[in-house]
């Protein structure tokens, strides 16, 4: 994926403390989730195509308002994982977020979340810097809110020291998580480069963070080169969301980086039963069959793990 309002809102301790009581931990469901999924309901894990798998096509073959209707045409899919850069000028264009809307509801295909890109370092060390940050995020949280997702996915940048950084991010996310509260919206932090591609630390930065609507996107890419198992296993007690990253297929339609039955195994061991989001970012094949070959290697996989 590519890089990672002047509102501002406060809520009580005593709100904040009984956010999401009683939700048990990684179901797939998040705290503010339009829908619960029941852990024995079929089928194991549904399947969505985040927006990024056809950042090549935005603005030539396919413009962004269309994105919902084109998924469901093409793979069948009812579930969307939006990203903010093709759209980056209009989160608070009202008349813009209804069309998406719109066109999202007359397919039958939801809005889960808007990835983040490009609007500051919630972990930056000025603090001047990451207030701004934070606000520059709560117009993503309004947006979100109107396109009816349960989510905004956030990056964790920072920089100092291994302890200096995880107390930085954990004050910039708590300040979001605080601010997303308040609109009954969740924080999702994705491994996605620097520090957060290393599971302890982003894991204990979510201890720290401490909040029920602060969570984690785990990509089974982006570790760099920590080991991706351990980093995915490290993150699904946070996860309200997964990305599964695919680059490339072999003879038989595996993914050559990662081994999808063992990494979804994982996932649904964790207790995780929600949306796993297609992110195809390979360039051998092209976005649609990239899409394609990842959605039946997942309808394979929860076959198998579903027998």
């Amino acid at each position: 994926m590519a890089e990672s309002t002047t509102r501002r809102a406060f809520l009580g301790q005593s709100a904040l403390a009984g956010l999401g009581a009683g939700l048990a931990g990684a179901t797939g469901t998040s705290v503010f989730a339009a829908d619960k999924v029941n852990a024995k309901q079929e089928p194991l894990y549904q399947i969505s195509l985040a927006a990024y798998s056809l950042h090549r096509s935005f603005g030539k073959a396919l413009q962004y308002p269309d994105l919902a209707p084109f998924t469901k045409k093409q793979f069948g899919i009812d579930a969307v994982e939006h990203w903010n850069r093709p759209f980056f000028d209009k989160a608070q264009d009202k008349k813009f977020l209804a069309e998406l809307k719109k066109r999202g509801d007359d397919a039958g295909v939801k809005s889960l979340l808007i990835m983040i890109d490009g609007e500051g370092n919630l972990g930056d060390p000025d603090e001047a810097k990451r207030k701004q940050a934070v606000t520059r995020h709560h117009k993503w949280v309004e947006a979100a809110k109107s396109l009816g997702c349960h989510s905004i996915r956030v990056n964790a940048r920072s920089s100092g020291s291994y302890d200096e950084q995880l107390k930085l991010a954990a004050d910039g996310l708590r300040r979001l998580s605080e601010f997303a509260a308040s609109h009954q919206l969740n924080v999702i932090v994705e491994n996605h480069g620097g520090l957060s591609s290393n599971g302890g630390w982003l894991a204990a930065v979510m201890k720290t963070v401490d909040l029920k609507n602060c969570g984690t996107l785990p990509d089974f890419g982006n570790f760099g080169g920590y080991d991706r198992y351990k980093g995915v296993r490290e993150l699904m007690p946070y996860a309200k969301a997964v990305s599964a990253k695919s680059h490339d297929f072999d003879a038989q339609g595996n993914e050559t980086h990662t081994d999808y039955f063992k990494m979804m195994k994982i996932v649904v061991d964790a207790g995780y039963h929600g949306y796993a989001g297609i992110e195809y970012e390979g360039g051998r094949l092209s976005e649609i069959d990239g899409i394609r070959a990842t959605q039946k290697l997942l309808e394979r996989v929860r076959e198998k793990l579903s027998a």
